[in-house]
C-alpha cells in the first residue's frame, strides 16, 4: 500500500469514522441548519428548490420544513404568481437561529486555529484549499483530469481568492 492509500485510510478514520461532538451535532441537524443557511442566502425558496439544492426527496424537505415550521422559523405560503407553486421563507427566528449557527461554529473554529497556532492554521487552510481544488475536478468514476485541466482549476480559485 504506497503512501496515497495509507492516507486515506487515516483520513477516514481520523475524520470522517471518529467524528467530533461538533461534528455529530452538526450533522445531526445539518438538514435544519442546511435549509435556514439556503434560505438566508437565496431569500424566498420553493420546497423542490431546496430538495435539489440538498439533493433528497421532496420527502425528507417536507419533514425538515415542517420541524423548522413547529420552530417558528420558517413559513410556506402559496406562490400570488402561481397559486399551485409553495414558497419557503425565513421568519425573524429563522434569520436569528442562521445567524446563531453561524457565530457558534465561527467561534468554535477561531478556538481550534487558537489551539493550532499561527503557522499550522494557515498552512492548513491553504492544504485545504488545494485539497477543495482536486475535489472540484476529480469525479470517482470519471477520467482524472489532465495537467491543463489542474492548472485551469487551479488559475480560477487564486483568481476567486
Amino acid at each position: 500500500m504506497g503512501y496515497e492509500e495509507e492516507a486515506v485510510d487515516e483520513l477516514w478514520r481520523d475524520v470522517w469514522c471518529h467524528r467530533s461532538r461538533m461534528q455529530r451535532d452538526l450533522n445531526h441537524g445539518a438538514g435544519e441548519v442546511f435549509v435556514i443557511r439556503m434560505l438566508a442566502h437565496q431569500g424566498t425558496m420553493s420546497p423542490s428548490q431546496l430538495a435539489d439544492a440538498m439533493n433528497v426527496t421532496s420527502g425528507r424537505i417536507s419533514a425538515v420544513l415542517s420541524a423548522l415550521e413547529k420552530k417558528g422559523q420558517v413559513i410556506r405560503s402559496v406562490d400570488p404568481d402561481d397559486r399551485r407553486a409553495v414558497r419557503v421563507e425565513l421568519t425573524d427566528a429563522g434569520r436569528e437561529r442562521g445567524r446563531k449557527d453561524m457565530q457558534e461554529m465561527r467561534d468554535a473554529v477561531c478556538w481550534i486555529f487558537s489551539q493550532m497556532g499561527e503557522r499550522r492554521t494557515r498552512e492548513f487552510v491553504e492544504l485545504v484549499r488545494e485539497f477543495s481544488t482536486y475535489m472540484l475536478i476529480c469525479k470517482p468514476g470519471q477520467p482524472r483530469p489532465t495537467p491543463e485541466e489542474v492548472s485551469k482549476a487551479f488559475e480560477r480559485v487564486s483568481g476567486n481568492s
